[in-house]
């Protein structure tokens, strides 16, 4: 994928940083952004220095911006474009997920989690979409989860990433004349430690991956199984796929996961 340029919201802490990784190795541009301070339910802080580390050597910028906030979102569209010249894909996987009920979610926190989740990918794709239509065409992907089918105790989390599944569609419908591809990958497996996941445990990451339904592989997900999924549907090899859902794990997507036997 040399020569390609993509931006990765929420690029730089768990699924992520994986996908940021994956993609700079494949020869993606990339322009990943996050918050280094931590956000509700999230453990994730500080991740930009180790991460700069990591991709010494590949073409990849790193920044801390918002995705809820639309001046944030044009400072790394404009970043990027001065940088590359031009936007070809947009990982839209930044996402807070705090528990609770509609009854114990305050509404600050609900605003926070649609504005995070959902709202971020508005924004982004707002922002993107006009460069992408003027050169051609583009790819999107935006990370699901199976809670968009509606989850015990994630009343906010569920509602957000209810409205992802229907905004990809609704945009691959928009764009298919426009040669803008619109996906979902939904990760699943249920043991992938991310600074959400984290925060849902107290920061216990022993708790992860001996009680999860696991894979077709015989194992759990991790992040980078998620960023292959990822890196394909942005690739030539994908290129009349649009308004998919892939699940990568555990049938998340479709009622699972499957309990082990």
């Amino acid at each position: 994928m040399k020569g390609r340029s993509v931006i990765v919201t929420g690029g730089t802490y768990g699924i992520g940083r994986s996908i940021t990784l994956t993609l700079a190795k494949k020869g993606f541009s990339v322009v990943a952004f996050g918050l280094e301070s931590r956000q509700p339910s999230s453990l994730a802080e500080r991740a930009i220095p180790k991460l700069k580390e990591e991709t010494r050597g590949f073409d990849v910028e790193l920044m801390e911006a918002d995705v809820s906030q639309a001046a944030d979102v044009k400072r790394v569209v404009d970043s990027t474009l001065k940088l590359h010249g031009k936007i070809d894909a947009l990982v839209h996987n930044a996402a807070i997920g705090p528990l609770g009920t509609v009854l114990n979610t305050e509404e600050e926190l609900w605003d926070r989690i649609i504005d995070v989740n959902l709202k971020g990918a508005y924004l982004c794709a707002r922002a993107v979409l006009p460069h992408m239509i003027s050169k051609g065409g583009g790819a999107i992907v935006n990370i699901g989860s199976g809670a968009g089918w509606g989850k015990a105790n994630m009343a906010a989390y569920a509602a957000s990433k209810g409205g992802i599944f229907a905004l990809s569609a609704s945009m691959a419908y928009d764009h298919l004349h426009e040669r803008i591809r619109v996906n979902t990958v939904v990760p699943g497996g249920g043991g992938i430690v991310t600074g959400m996941s984290l925060g849902r445990v107290e920061g216990d990451a022993s708790r992860f991956g001996k009680e999860a339904p696991g894979t077709a592989a015989g194992r759990p997900a991790t992040g980078d199984d998620v960023a292959y999924a990822v890196a394909f549907l942005l690739s030539d090899e994908a290129a009349t796929i649009s308004g998919t859902v892939i699940d990568v794990g555990c049938f998340a997507y479709q009622g699972g996961p499957v309990p082990r036997k």
